[in-house]
Formats: structure tokens, C-alpha cells, sequence
């Protein structure tokens, strides 16, 4: 509870061959082992991901990728797992073997980072064993479209060098919007409904709502926490209307009628919509809810995993309120954590949760493949406020969003 978040800390991949002495370099970073070396190739098999604080940078994940260039049948699989962390990645190092020095392997993944629009920092490592010309650096940039740094992970040389090009190409708008804190004046009171029930964490709040809470107080407001049997009592009890409510979407029926109509509500779920990713993408999803037909398929997808409940929100509500508007059974399939699938075009309609695990950019991946594939999506919260018929109210708060509902 004390540290960053996964989802709020700046991705930083570092992609290369094998034994390019990625690990090694990760280690340089940070200060510290905590990346595995040897001089055997491939001794990183799949994606290893590191909180640390790489100062002055701040929270980060570092994630430590397999060898690009691995081989055979495994092989190819780890390469296509190194790939897919492109979907999540903020900032990318590619490491050069100066014994190689720059090949298709390299190339291909430079398209690969410029083709999603990430920042890229080449680094030409191990400079302790080799002498690199300036005119041979020269080159490996020309290939790759960028300067290389030239480090040592193994001296430490560089490595300084090496993070003022990571700041200078960190992206300024990794993090998104704030939470909530931009609908917010200084002095604004907002009461959130935080139910404690058989899935509320024991001994602690989840992840949204404690970013929630942050924000508010980052911007110099009020926060009033309260369950949902206490929302009518605690209203009363304050001596000046608040500027809004925010809710566990679960609690929507209760919360709105217990909100007066002149107190802006919303969910927390709604607020990770635009947090994350992309609020109007997702209210354009709801709206398609309409046009699904009996035997269409769904995907729900789910960035972390959980302990299931009796009455799970994605495996049970969801499903059973989307069979109730359709008049009919769905086929239904279910994603959790990582996965993600590649091929979208057999879904009708993409159900996300509030993606609190994801970080930004892979959120934003997520949308985008969906409108790749031409297929809505909708997050848990919008589509509960949609299916109870409550979603313009909530949409209060987000005009652009609400005219998107309107058309």
C-alpha cells in the first residue's frame, strides 16, 4: 500500500539479442542486482518485470525481455511474449552487441518501437571490451534512425549519459489526466461510497479507490468516505452540498437515489475510463449494446486476476445483464491479466474492467486494436450505469463524453 502502483509507474522495456548484456545493464540502472546475469545466451526466457526508482525519474517498471534473435520452437514464443511487451512499454532501450553491432534483429524492432509512436534510446553496451570507432556508431545511428549511447554496464560507464537521454525522451503525457482532481476546485468536498462487502479486500481499500483518495487530496479538496447505507445520512450531516459523489458502479441504483439531482455523480470505474484510456471510446462501446443479437460473442477482459465470487461482476452480473437486454444467451469468452487476443474480429462487443492494473499506454493499446478490428468496447462502469439507465447522469462531469450518448 505503500508503494507506487504497477499502472502509475513510467514502463521502461529493454529489448536486444541474447547476451547483450541487457541484465547486466538493468543492474547498471538501478544500482543494484536484481536482474539475473550470465554469459549463458538466453538466460531471460520471458518478460521480468522490476519496480524501482531510478532517480531523477522517479517510479518506474523495469521489465527485462528475452533475446529477439532467440531460436527454435520456444524460442519464437519468447520472441512473440518480448513483442507483445511493446503493447505496455513507455520508454524502450535497445541494447547493441558491438561485436554484432547492428543487424535485421535491431532494425526490425526500431520499426516496431517507431511504428507505435515510443520513444527509443539505443544503447551501444560492453564499451569496456570494445573500442568503438565514432564513424562505426555513426552507422549503427544511421540504421537505427537515432543516436547510440555508448556504455558499459559492467564499469558503469556512460550509464549517467545514459539516463539524462532516458529523461530527455521520457514521454511528458505517459500518466493521462488526473483522476479527478482537474474537475475539482480547492475547498470542493466529494463523497466516495466504498461498500465493504465479501470481495472489499480485508484490512484495506482497492487500488482506485485509494488513487482516488490521493487525488483529491493532492488537489487541495475534501474527501468524505463512507459505505453505501451511510451515503443519505452522511449528506445531511455536511453543512455545505458536495461537489460531487463517486461510487462503486455496483451501488449505482442505491447511490443516485440517494443523491440529489444538483450533486454531480459518478463511479470510480468511469473515472479509470478517462484515467486510463479514453472515456468517449468507451461510451460510443455501451451504445452498441443495443445492436447485439442472441448467439453474438463477447469478450470480457480483465487486466488483473482475483479470487472469483459467488456473484462475480465479470463472470455472473455482466453476463446475466447482457443476456436480459438481448433477450437471449451470449457466447461469452473471458480473458484475465496479460492476455489479450491478437485477433478481435469474431467479438460483437469488448467488455473491460477499469484496467486499475494496466498501465496507460497499454490501456490505449487495447482501445486501439479494438477499433482496429472495428469491434465497440465498453468498460464494467460505464456499461452498469448504461444497462440501469443512469450513464448521462454520470456522464455529467465529462461533457464531451455525454454528447457522444446524445447523438
Amino acid at each position: 500500500m505503500q508503494d507506487t502502483p504497477k499502472g502509475a509507474r513510467l514502463h521502461i522495456a529493454i529489448f536486444g539479442r541474447r547476451n547483450a548484456g541487457k541484465s547486466s545493464l538493468i543492474n547498471a540502472l538501478t544500482n543494484q542486482d536484481i536482474a539475473l546475469v550470465s554469459d549463458v545466451p538466453g538466460t531471460t526466457t520471458d518478460p521480468v518485470y522490476k519496480a524501482m526508482e531510478i532517480l531523477p525519474l522517479g517510479p518506474v517498471m523495469i521489465i527485462d525481455t528475452a533475446g529477439i534473435d532467440d531460436v527454435g520452437e520456444l524460442g519464437a514464443l519468447r520472441v512473440e511474449r518480448t513483442r507483445q511487451v511493446l503493447n505496455k512499454t513507455d520508454l524502450a532501450i535497445l541494447v547493441i552487441e558491438p561485436g554484432e553491432g547492428v543487424t535485421e534483429y535491431e532494425q526490425e524492432l526500431a520499426a516496431a518501437v517507431a511504428k507505435r509512436n515510443i520513444p527509443l534510446v539505443p544503447v551501444a553496451n560492453k564499451s569496456d571490451a570494445y573500442a568503438l570507432a565514432p564513424e562505426e556508431l555513426a552507422g549503427w545511428a544511421k540504421a537505427l534512425g537515432q543516436p547510440l549511447t555508448a556504455v558499459s554496464a559492467k564499469t558503469r560507464q556512460g550509464i549517467e549519459e545514459l539516463k539524462r537521454m532516458m529523461i530527455q525522451k521520457a514521454p511528458d503525457n505517459w500518466e493521462g489526466p488526473p483522476v479527478i482532481g482537474d474537475l475539482l476546485n480547492p475547498g470542493d468536498t466529494v463523497v466516495l461510497v466504498v461498500p465493504i462487502d465479501l470481495a472489499a479486500p480485508k484490512g484495506r481499500l482497492i487500488l482506485p479507490q485509494v488513487q482516488t483518495i490521493r487525488d483529491i487530496l493532492d488537489h487541495d479538496a475534501y474527501s468524505v468516505v463512507v459505505k453505501e447505507r451511510e451515503l443519505k445520512e452522511a449528506l445531511g450531516n455536511l453543512k455545505h452540498k458536495p461537489k460531487m459523489v463517486v461510487t462503486d458502479s455496483q451501488e449505482f441504483m442505491k447511490v443516485a437515489a440517494d443523491t440529489p439531482p444538483d450533486v454531480l455523480l459518478t463511479s470510480f470505474s468511469i473515472l479509470f475510463a478517462r484515467y486510463k484510456g479514453d472515456l468517449e471510446t468507451l461510451v460510443a462501446g455501451a451504445k452498441a449494446i443495443e445492436t447485439l443479437k442472441p448467439g453474438d460473442k463477447v469478450l470480457i477482459a480483465e487486466g488483473c486476476t482475483h479470487h472469483r465470487q459467488a456473484d462475480d461482476i465479470g463472470r455472473v452480473k455482466i453476463p446475466r445483464w447482457l443476456r436480459q437486454m438481448v433477450g437471449g444467451d451470449l457466447d461469452f469468452a473471458w480473458v484475465s491479466g496479460g492476455d489479450y487476443p491478437q485477433d478481435l474480429s469474431g467479438y460483437k462487443l469488448i467488455v473491460h474492467c477499469g484496467a486499475c492494473m494496466l498501465n496507460r499506454r497499454e490501456m490505449l493499446h487495447r482501445l486501439s486494436a479494438a477499433r482496429e478490428a472495428d469491434v465497440p468496447i465498453v468498460n464494467y462502469g460505464v456499461l452498469i450505469a448504461y444497462v440501469h439507465g443512469i450513464l448521462h447522469r454520470t456522464l455529467a462531469p465529462f461533457p464531451a463524453a455525454r454528447m457522444i450518448l446524445d447523438e
